[in-house]
């Protein structure tokens, strides 16, 4: 389906002699024709933003930050419009939008793969770090965000790369507890239609099944499904968890947006609007950080509250198994997105692996002499005195 922008109509100007029959000169039609100029000058420029989400998500903080951030930029010069899911249309739709340049810009997550098959990386169990903070630095930090083969991969498709937003980790839902793959033996676990969640899921010993996002609730309620995968957030606003009996946190992987422009539309911006963009992503960082951190576990306090739902957390030796099973599906990866994709997944890995040493290395350094000592031994003779 395709949207379009609506359009500013030009507004026709009346111009009539008063007590007179001469025709206006160029001296008495200028200054309402500068009139008209300034007026037009002063409507702000509106740029589109599509969301997959709701109003209240972790997107939508994104968006209405973004926009904020933009206004005050360009000294209200540029406006932001948010478009949340439904108003354009499904996921696809959105897609299809941003790379018609009917918005200009919009957010893509796991149905992302169908058109840029190297965003899939994201689906991806244990490639990140087990510290959301250092994932969000790590997929926006330079050395990846503006990784070539991660621009060329959506550049292709008539997109732009602008940033990358963790909002959580992905959580699995069961009627059972489960702490190894044995345990996920013969379960129904509901997966988006994405080839390596369900190779992956496969591997984990589970039964990976497709099902519409709208009819997991009643899925699960039937018994047409035993497990769901969803980040807190979606487990709460959707009720997932008043027909679970677990929570089950492996910290395998996070739910990830790629937050991505209409590239023509990007390329024939300034440099200035470009740089106000840049500046605006740069910023969000920490901050949808700290939104998602919030959201996540305000969301978890609800479900809890509200429930008698178990929640699981698997130790580390627990996910190293998981981790093990997992390993091979980074051959599908490879052989489904090519040596382009395969380069980008391992430009990933090293980003991990570095901030793993130096994690490892900060961990190993010898604490520094604590001040506290020599203020403690300071005030000794006070209250001696004291004394």
């Amino acid at each position: 389906m395709n949207w379009r922008n609506g359009c500013i109509g030009a507004a026709a100007v009346l111009l009539a002699a008063c007590g007179s029959d001469e025709e206006p000169t160029a001296e008495t039609a200028a200054p309402e024709a500068e009139a008209e100029q300034t007026t037009a000058a002063a409507e702000p420029e509106t740029w589109g933003f599509a969301l997959e989400e709701i109003e209240g998500s972790v997107q939508y903080e994104y968006g209405a930050k973004f926009a904020e951030l933009v206004k005050e930029k360009t000294d209200g010069e540029v406006e932001v419009k948010l478009y949340t899911y439904g108003q354009l249309g499904g996921l696809t739709d959105i897609y299809d939008q941003v790379q018609s340049g009917a918005v200009q810009f919009a957010f893509g997550s796991g149905f992302l793969g169908g058109t840029v098959p190297e965003s899939q990386l994201f689906s991806l169990n244990f490639v990140l770090t087990d510290n959301e903070k250092t994932n969000a630095e790590i997929l926006n930090a330079p050395e990846f965000r503006k990784n070539e083969d991660l621009v060329a991969s959506f550049r292709e498709r008539d997109l732009q790369p602008l940033a990358i937003v963790p909002e959580g980790w992905q959580v699995w839902s069961a009627n059972k507890e489960v702490r190894s793959p044995e345990d996920f033996d013969g379960m129904a676990i509901r997966t988006m239609d994405n080839r390596l969640l369900r190779e992956t899921y496969s591997a984990y010993g589970a039964d990976p099944t497709t099902m519409e996002y709208g009819e997991l609730f009643s899925g699960m309620q039937l018994g047409q499904l035993d497990g769901n995968i969803q980040p807190v957030f979606a487990h709460q606003e959707m009720d997932f968890y008043k027909v679970q009996d677990y929570l089950i946190f492996a910290n395998q992987a996070e739910f990830i947006a790629t937050f991505m422009a209409n590239s023509p539309w990007y390329d024939g911006l300034s440099q200035e609007r470009k740089d106000v963009i840049e500046e605006a992503v740069t910023e969000l960082v920490p901050y949808i950080h700290d939104v998602q951190t919030r959201l996540n576990t305000e969301r978890l306090d609800i479900i809890t509250e509200n429930s008698d739902i178990e929640l699981v957390y698997l130790t580390p030796e627990q996910r190293e198994v998981f981790r093990e099973r997992s390993l091979p599906v980074r051959d599908v990866f490879s052989e489904m997105v090519g040596e382009r994709g395969t380069r980008l997944m391992n430009a990933l890995l090293e980003q991990v692996e570095k901030a793993d040493v130096d994690k490892s290395a900060a961990a190993a350094e010898p604490a520094a002499a604590e001040p506290a000592d020599e203020q403690s031994e300071a005030e000794e003779p006070a209250m001696d005195e004291a004394a």
